[in-house]
Protein backbone atom coordinates (compact mmCIF):
# COMPACT_ATOMS: atom_id res chain seq x y z
CA UNK A 1 0.00 0.00 0.00
CA UNK A 2 1.64 3.37 -0.75
CA UNK A 3 0.07 5.05 2.07
CA UNK A 4 0.63 3.19 5.54
CA UNK A 5 -2.87 1.88 6.80
CA UNK A 6 -3.30 4.27 9.84
CA UNK A 7 -2.89 7.33 7.87
CA UNK A 8 -4.75 6.29 4.84
CA UNK A 9 -7.81 5.87 7.06
CA UNK A 10 -7.15 9.11 9.45
CA UNK A 11 -7.76 10.76 5.54
CA UNK A 12 -10.65 9.16 4.76
CA UNK A 13 -12.46 9.20 8.07
CA UNK A 14 -11.08 12.94 7.79
CA UNK A 15 -13.32 13.64 4.71
CA UNK A 16 -16.04 10.92 5.14
CA UNK A 17 -16.75 10.87 8.66
CA UNK A 18 -19.75 13.14 8.95
CA UNK A 19 -21.43 11.11 6.21
CA UNK A 20 -21.23 7.69 8.12
CA UNK A 21 -22.75 9.91 10.42
CA UNK A 22 -25.41 10.67 8.31
CA UNK A 23 -26.03 7.44 7.34
CA UNK A 24 -26.74 6.30 10.77
CA UNK A 25 -29.29 9.14 11.40
CA UNK A 26 -30.98 8.21 8.53
CA UNK A 27 -31.37 4.67 9.42
CA UNK A 28 -32.15 5.47 12.83
CA UNK A 29 -35.33 8.18 11.37
CA UNK A 30 -36.28 5.48 9.15
CA UNK A 31 -36.50 1.88 11.36
CA UNK A 32 -38.24 -0.50 10.08
CA UNK A 33 -39.02 -4.10 11.84
CA UNK A 34 -37.60 -7.58 11.26
CA UNK A 35 -38.67 -8.62 7.94
CA UNK A 36 -39.82 -5.86 7.08
CA UNK A 37 -36.37 -4.10 5.61
CA UNK A 38 -37.30 -3.57 1.93
CA UNK A 39 -36.79 0.66 2.61
CA UNK A 40 -33.33 -0.14 4.73
CA UNK A 41 -32.08 -3.00 2.30
CA UNK A 42 -32.80 -0.66 -1.03
CA UNK A 43 -31.05 2.77 1.35
CA UNK A 44 -27.72 0.97 1.62
CA UNK A 45 -27.70 -0.80 -1.97
CA UNK A 46 -28.14 2.88 -3.31
CA UNK A 47 -25.00 4.18 -1.20
CA UNK A 48 -23.05 0.79 -2.21
CA UNK A 49 -23.60 1.76 -6.07
CA UNK A 50 -22.49 5.50 -5.20
CA UNK A 51 -19.22 3.72 -4.52
CA UNK A 52 -19.40 1.85 -7.76
CA UNK A 53 -19.80 -1.51 -6.50
CA UNK A 54 -22.77 -3.61 -6.99
CA UNK A 55 -24.62 -4.99 -4.15
CA UNK A 56 -26.85 -8.03 -4.68
CA UNK A 57 -30.62 -8.37 -3.01
CA UNK A 58 -31.76 -11.21 -1.86
CA UNK A 59 -34.98 -12.39 -3.38
CA UNK A 60 -37.42 -10.94 -1.16
CA UNK A 61 -35.85 -7.74 -1.02
CA UNK A 62 -34.98 -7.32 3.21
CA UNK A 63 -31.02 -8.47 2.98
CA UNK A 64 -28.32 -8.02 0.60
CA UNK A 65 -24.49 -8.99 -0.04
CA UNK A 66 -21.86 -7.34 -1.65
CA UNK A 67 -18.76 -8.51 -2.92
CA UNK A 68 -15.40 -6.24 -3.52
CA UNK A 69 -11.99 -6.79 -4.34
CA UNK A 70 -10.72 -10.51 -6.02
CA UNK A 71 -9.85 -13.95 -5.09
CA UNK A 72 -11.07 -17.07 -4.15
CA UNK A 73 -11.13 -16.79 -0.31
CA UNK A 74 -13.26 -14.15 0.79
CA UNK A 75 -13.25 -12.30 4.67
CA UNK A 76 -16.95 -11.79 5.50
CA UNK A 77 -18.39 -8.69 7.14
CA UNK A 78 -21.92 -8.95 8.75
CA UNK A 79 -24.21 -6.35 9.93
CA UNK A 80 -27.73 -6.59 10.93
CA UNK A 81 -30.26 -3.96 9.84
CA UNK A 82 -33.79 -4.50 11.96
CA UNK A 83 -35.10 -1.92 14.55
CA UNK A 84 -37.13 -3.11 17.94
CA UNK A 85 -41.15 -2.85 18.80
CA UNK A 86 -40.41 0.38 20.87
CA UNK A 87 -41.51 3.59 20.83
CA UNK A 88 -38.61 6.51 20.43
CA UNK A 89 -39.10 9.30 23.62
CA UNK A 90 -35.58 11.06 22.31
CA UNK A 91 -36.02 14.83 21.56
CA UNK A 92 -33.35 14.31 18.56
CA UNK A 93 -33.11 15.27 15.11
CA UNK A 94 -33.15 12.21 14.12
CA UNK A 95 -36.08 10.29 16.09
CA UNK A 96 -37.65 7.66 14.64
CA UNK A 97 -40.59 8.88 12.38
CA UNK A 98 -42.51 5.20 12.77
CA UNK A 99 -44.63 4.88 15.53
CA UNK A 100 -43.42 2.30 17.66
CA UNK A 101 -40.67 1.33 15.93
CA UNK A 102 -37.10 2.21 17.30
CA UNK A 103 -33.26 1.69 16.98
CA UNK A 104 -32.54 0.53 20.42
CA UNK A 105 -30.12 -1.78 19.52
CA UNK A 106 -27.20 -0.33 17.87
CA UNK A 107 -28.08 -2.19 14.53
CA UNK A 108 -28.32 1.43 12.20
CA UNK A 109 -24.58 1.70 13.95
CA UNK A 110 -23.65 -1.99 12.60
CA UNK A 111 -25.33 -0.82 9.34
CA UNK A 112 -23.68 2.37 8.71
CA UNK A 113 -20.05 1.22 10.09
CA UNK A 114 -20.32 -2.07 7.38
CA UNK A 115 -21.35 0.10 4.27
CA UNK A 116 -18.42 2.71 5.25
CA UNK A 117 -15.62 -0.10 5.78
CA UNK A 118 -17.29 -1.33 1.98
CA UNK A 119 -16.44 2.34 1.00
CA UNK A 120 -13.05 2.10 2.14
CA UNK A 121 -12.06 -1.35 0.78
CA UNK A 122 -13.78 -0.27 -2.58
CA UNK A 123 -11.34 2.97 -2.60
CA UNK A 124 -8.50 0.41 -1.76
CA UNK A 125 -9.64 -1.68 -4.56
CA UNK A 126 -9.57 1.12 -7.01
CA UNK A 127 -6.38 2.39 -6.44
CA UNK A 128 -5.41 -1.65 -7.03
CA UNK A 129 -4.37 -1.95 -3.20
CA UNK A 130 -7.12 -4.70 -1.67
CA UNK A 131 -5.07 -7.74 -1.09
CA UNK A 132 -8.23 -10.37 -1.43
CA UNK A 133 -11.87 -10.39 -1.67
CA UNK A 134 -14.24 -9.03 0.94
CA UNK A 135 -18.14 -9.83 1.13
CA UNK A 136 -20.37 -7.16 3.21
CA UNK A 137 -23.03 -8.71 4.56
CA UNK A 138 -26.58 -6.68 5.71
CA UNK A 139 -28.79 -9.25 7.54
CA UNK A 140 -32.98 -9.19 8.06
CA UNK A 141 -34.09 -10.25 11.33
CA UNK A 142 -31.88 -10.69 13.96
CA UNK A 143 -34.34 -9.67 16.12
CA UNK A 144 -36.99 -12.09 15.54
CA UNK A 145 -37.67 -16.07 15.08
CA UNK A 146 -37.03 -17.06 12.43
CA UNK A 147 -33.91 -15.20 12.22
CA UNK A 148 -32.18 -13.43 9.12
CA UNK A 149 -28.96 -15.38 9.36
CA UNK A 150 -29.76 -18.71 8.29
CA UNK A 151 -31.98 -17.05 5.25
CA UNK A 152 -28.57 -15.16 4.23
CA UNK A 153 -26.76 -18.30 4.52
CA UNK A 154 -29.17 -20.27 2.47
CA UNK A 155 -28.54 -17.41 -0.26
CA UNK A 156 -25.32 -17.91 -0.42
CA UNK A 157 -24.03 -15.28 1.95
CA UNK A 158 -21.21 -17.57 3.12
CA UNK A 159 -20.02 -19.56 -0.41
CA UNK A 160 -16.48 -19.21 -0.64
CA UNK A 161 -15.90 -16.92 2.56
CA UNK A 162 -12.78 -18.17 5.06
CA UNK A 163 -13.69 -15.99 7.93
CA UNK A 164 -16.39 -13.44 9.11
CA UNK A 165 -16.50 -10.64 11.34
CA UNK A 166 -19.31 -8.56 13.28
CA UNK A 167 -19.60 -5.31 16.15
CA UNK A 168 -22.59 -5.25 18.39
CA UNK A 169 -22.85 -2.08 20.10
CA UNK A 170 -22.13 -1.97 23.86
CA UNK A 171 -22.85 0.89 26.03
CA UNK A 172 -21.22 -0.50 28.90
CA UNK A 173 -18.39 0.23 27.11
CA UNK A 174 -17.11 3.31 26.53
CA UNK A 175 -16.25 4.85 22.95
CA UNK A 176 -13.15 4.15 21.98
CA UNK A 177 -13.05 0.45 23.72
CA UNK A 178 -13.29 -2.72 21.97
CA UNK A 179 -14.28 -5.70 24.12
CA UNK A 180 -13.09 -9.15 22.61
CA UNK A 181 -13.54 -12.20 23.92
CA UNK A 182 -12.25 -15.67 22.74
CA UNK A 183 -14.61 -18.93 23.05
CA UNK A 184 -18.22 -18.51 23.83
CA UNK A 185 -19.15 -14.91 23.70
CA UNK A 186 -23.22 -15.17 23.74
CA UNK A 187 -25.98 -17.98 25.02
CA UNK A 188 -28.16 -19.64 23.07
CA UNK A 189 -31.15 -18.38 23.61
CA UNK A 190 -34.93 -20.17 22.83
CA UNK A 191 -39.00 -19.31 23.48
CA UNK A 192 -41.39 -21.28 25.69
CA UNK A 193 -44.77 -20.96 25.27
CA UNK A 194 -47.20 -22.54 28.05
CA UNK A 195 -51.09 -22.57 27.01
CA UNK A 196 -53.65 -23.57 29.82
CA UNK A 197 -57.34 -24.14 29.11
CA UNK A 198 -60.18 -25.34 31.80
CA UNK A 199 -63.34 -24.69 33.59
CA UNK A 200 -63.78 -21.48 34.76
CA UNK A 201 -65.76 -20.08 37.17
CA UNK A 202 -66.18 -17.87 40.55
CA UNK A 203 -63.35 -17.48 42.75
CA UNK A 204 -65.90 -18.34 45.88
CA UNK A 205 -66.10 -21.66 44.50
CA UNK A 206 -62.40 -22.36 43.16
CA UNK A 207 -63.13 -26.69 43.89
CA UNK A 208 -65.49 -26.67 40.95
CA UNK A 209 -63.07 -25.12 38.51
CA UNK A 210 -60.11 -25.51 37.00
CA UNK A 211 -58.32 -22.96 39.08
CA UNK A 212 -55.41 -21.61 35.98
CA UNK A 213 -54.19 -19.25 37.97
CA UNK A 214 -52.72 -21.28 40.65
CA UNK A 215 -51.68 -24.03 38.07
CA UNK A 216 -49.76 -21.39 35.25
CA UNK A 217 -48.25 -19.50 38.62
CA UNK A 218 -46.63 -22.83 40.00
CA UNK A 219 -45.71 -23.73 36.57
CA UNK A 220 -43.89 -19.97 36.25
CA UNK A 221 -42.03 -20.23 40.36
CA UNK A 222 -41.47 -24.15 40.61
CA UNK A 223 -40.56 -25.06 37.19
CA UNK A 224 -37.31 -23.24 36.22
CA UNK A 225 -36.07 -23.86 40.15
CA UNK A 226 -36.67 -28.12 39.56
CA UNK A 227 -35.02 -27.49 36.07
CA UNK A 228 -31.83 -26.26 37.23
CA UNK A 229 -31.90 -28.94 39.61
CA UNK A 230 -31.50 -31.52 37.16
CA UNK A 231 -28.77 -30.25 35.38
CA UNK A 232 -24.58 -30.20 36.00
CA UNK A 233 -24.88 -26.58 37.59
CA UNK A 234 -21.96 -25.53 35.62
CA UNK A 235 -24.28 -25.55 32.88
CA UNK A 236 -26.55 -23.23 34.01
CA UNK A 237 -29.70 -22.15 32.03
CA UNK A 238 -31.64 -18.81 32.61
CA UNK A 239 -36.05 -19.26 32.61
CA UNK A 240 -37.62 -16.60 32.52
CA UNK A 241 -41.14 -15.55 32.07
CA UNK A 242 -41.78 -11.80 30.74
CA UNK A 243 -45.33 -12.50 29.37
CA UNK A 244 -48.29 -13.82 31.00
CA UNK A 245 -52.26 -13.43 29.76
CA UNK A 246 -55.30 -14.96 32.33
CA UNK A 247 -58.21 -13.06 33.03
CA UNK A 248 -60.10 -10.06 33.74
CA UNK A 249 -62.07 -10.15 36.54
CA UNK A 250 -61.24 -10.63 40.36
CA UNK A 251 -63.53 -12.16 41.27
CA UNK A 252 -63.47 -15.01 38.08
CA UNK A 253 -61.37 -18.25 37.53
CA UNK A 254 -60.42 -18.02 33.86
CA UNK A 255 -60.87 -20.26 30.95
CA UNK A 256 -57.95 -20.15 29.47
CA UNK A 257 -53.96 -18.67 30.75
CA UNK A 258 -50.89 -18.56 28.27
CA UNK A 259 -47.12 -17.51 29.48
CA UNK A 260 -44.01 -17.14 27.75
CA UNK A 261 -40.23 -17.26 28.06
CA UNK A 262 -37.46 -17.32 27.27
CA UNK A 263 -34.75 -20.24 27.83
CA UNK A 264 -31.04 -19.10 28.22
CA UNK A 265 -28.17 -21.55 28.41
CA UNK A 266 -24.30 -21.36 27.95
CA UNK A 267 -23.20 -24.28 25.23
CA UNK A 268 -23.98 -25.95 22.56
CA UNK A 269 -24.30 -29.52 24.37
CA UNK A 270 -26.36 -27.73 26.64
CA UNK A 271 -29.24 -26.18 23.97
CA UNK A 272 -29.41 -29.69 22.89
CA UNK A 273 -30.98 -31.28 25.86
CA UNK A 274 -32.69 -28.43 27.48
CA UNK A 275 -36.04 -28.84 25.27
CA UNK A 276 -37.10 -31.92 26.12
CA UNK A 277 -36.25 -31.66 30.03
CA UNK A 278 -38.12 -28.14 29.91
CA UNK A 279 -41.04 -29.77 28.63
CA UNK A 280 -40.94 -32.75 30.91
CA UNK A 281 -40.46 -30.71 34.19
CA UNK A 282 -43.13 -27.75 32.72
CA UNK A 283 -45.91 -31.08 32.27
CA UNK A 284 -45.30 -32.71 35.44
CA UNK A 285 -45.97 -28.98 37.04
CA UNK A 286 -48.82 -28.52 35.55
CA UNK A 287 -50.42 -31.95 36.71
CA UNK A 288 -49.46 -31.75 40.20
CA UNK A 289 -52.02 -28.54 40.06
CA UNK A 290 -54.20 -30.85 38.11
CA UNK A 291 -54.31 -29.24 34.43
CA UNK A 292 -52.65 -30.55 31.51
CA UNK A 293 -50.76 -28.40 29.49
CA UNK A 294 -50.10 -27.51 26.05
CA UNK A 295 -46.46 -26.30 25.02
CA UNK A 296 -44.46 -24.63 22.23
CA UNK A 297 -41.46 -24.85 22.47
CA UNK A 298 -39.65 -22.71 19.65
CA UNK A 299 -35.76 -23.36 18.86
CA UNK A 300 -34.18 -19.60 18.86
CA UNK A 301 -30.40 -19.17 18.06
CA UNK A 302 -27.34 -21.52 18.96
CA UNK A 303 -24.28 -19.54 21.14
CA UNK A 304 -21.95 -17.76 19.72
CA UNK A 305 -18.40 -19.15 19.88
CA UNK A 306 -16.10 -16.93 18.82
CA UNK A 307 -12.84 -18.82 17.18
CA UNK A 308 -9.28 -18.31 19.09
CA UNK A 309 -7.63 -16.80 16.28
CA UNK A 310 -10.41 -14.85 14.73
CA UNK A 311 -10.16 -13.29 18.36
CA UNK A 312 -6.47 -12.56 18.56
CA UNK A 313 -6.68 -10.98 15.08
CA UNK A 314 -9.55 -8.56 16.40
CA UNK A 315 -7.69 -7.78 19.73
CA UNK A 316 -4.17 -7.04 17.09
CA UNK A 317 -6.35 -5.07 14.59
CA UNK A 318 -8.00 -3.21 17.68
CA UNK A 319 -4.40 -2.18 19.46
CA UNK A 320 -3.50 -1.13 16.07
CA UNK A 321 -6.06 0.94 15.03
CA UNK A 322 -7.10 3.03 18.57
CA UNK A 323 -3.90 1.62 20.52
CA UNK A 324 -3.47 -1.21 23.55
CA UNK A 325 -5.75 0.49 25.78
CA UNK A 326 -8.70 0.19 23.52
CA UNK A 327 -8.53 -3.37 23.92
CA UNK A 328 -10.62 -5.04 26.59
CA UNK A 329 -12.21 -8.39 27.69
CA UNK A 330 -15.71 -8.94 27.21
CA UNK A 331 -17.90 -10.48 29.67
CA UNK A 332 -19.85 -13.83 28.61
CA UNK A 333 -23.19 -12.51 27.97
CA UNK A 334 -26.78 -14.36 28.31
CA UNK A 335 -28.51 -12.42 25.17
CA UNK A 336 -28.93 -14.33 22.13
CA UNK A 337 -27.11 -13.64 18.72
CA UNK A 338 -28.04 -15.31 15.35
CA UNK A 339 -24.64 -14.53 14.02
CA UNK A 340 -23.78 -17.57 15.73
CA UNK A 341 -25.26 -19.78 12.65
CA UNK A 342 -22.25 -18.07 10.43
CA UNK A 343 -20.05 -19.05 13.14
CA UNK A 344 -21.12 -22.88 12.85
CA UNK A 345 -20.21 -22.48 9.00
CA UNK A 346 -17.07 -20.82 9.53
CA UNK A 347 -14.43 -19.02 11.89
CA UNK A 348 -14.92 -15.82 12.97
CA UNK A 349 -15.84 -12.94 16.15
CA UNK A 350 -18.07 -10.87 17.23
CA UNK A 351 -16.85 -8.18 19.12
CA UNK A 352 -18.24 -5.24 21.65
CA UNK A 353 -18.04 -1.85 20.12
CA UNK A 354 -18.00 0.19 23.21
CA UNK A 355 -20.75 2.72 22.11
CA UNK A 356 -21.60 4.43 26.44
CA UNK A 357 -21.70 8.28 26.75
CA UNK A 358 -20.25 9.87 29.63
CA UNK A 359 -22.65 10.07 32.24
CA UNK A 360 -25.23 8.20 30.03
CA UNK A 361 -26.82 4.90 31.81
CA UNK A 362 -28.91 3.55 29.71
CA UNK A 363 -28.55 -0.23 27.90
CA UNK A 364 -29.74 -1.88 25.00
CA UNK A 365 -33.31 -2.31 24.15
CA UNK A 366 -34.46 0.60 26.36
CA UNK A 367 -35.89 3.26 24.73
CA UNK A 368 -33.67 5.83 25.55
CA UNK A 369 -31.14 4.24 23.76
CA UNK A 370 -28.39 5.97 21.98
CA UNK A 371 -24.64 6.23 20.90
CA UNK A 372 -21.61 8.08 20.76
CA UNK A 373 -21.08 8.50 16.99
CA UNK A 374 -17.64 8.88 17.49
CA UNK A 375 -17.95 5.35 17.80
CA UNK A 376 -18.96 4.92 14.26
CA UNK A 377 -15.08 6.02 13.21
CA UNK A 378 -13.59 4.14 15.50
CA UNK A 379 -15.59 0.69 14.01
CA UNK A 380 -14.94 1.53 10.81
CA UNK A 381 -10.99 2.24 11.38
CA UNK A 382 -11.31 -1.20 13.56
CA UNK A 383 -12.86 -3.41 11.06
CA UNK A 384 -10.59 -2.37 7.94
CA UNK A 385 -7.54 -3.28 10.09
CA UNK A 386 -9.75 -6.55 11.00
CA UNK A 387 -10.60 -7.33 7.31
CA UNK A 388 -7.22 -6.77 5.77
CA UNK A 389 -5.33 -8.79 8.44
CA UNK A 390 -7.74 -11.55 8.35
CA UNK A 391 -7.07 -11.35 4.10
CA UNK A 392 -3.12 -11.75 4.76
CA UNK A 393 -3.50 -14.63 7.26
CA UNK A 394 -2.75 -17.89 6.24
CA UNK A 395 -5.12 -19.50 9.56
CA UNK A 396 -8.28 -19.01 7.50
Amino acid sequence: MSTPLPEFLDSWLAGHEDEIVAVRRHIHANPRLSRQEHDTADYVARKLRESGLKPQLIPDGTGLTCDIGDGERVIGIRADMDALPIQDPKGVPYRSTVDGVCHACGHDAHTAIVLGVGRVLAELSSRGELPGRFRLIFQPSEEQFPSGAPTMIKHGALTDVAAVFAFHCDAQFPTGQIGIRNGPLTAACDVLEVRMRGRGGHTSRPHLTTDLINAMGRVIVDMPALVSRRLDPRHAVAIVFGAVQAGEAANAIPQEAVARATVRMQGRETWQAVPDLVQEVTRSVARTAGVECEIDYRRGVPPVVNDRIASAMFAGATAAALGEQAVAEAPMSMGGEDFAYYLEQVPGAMARLGVGRPGVDCDIHQAHFDIDEAALAHGVRVMVHTALAAAASPAF
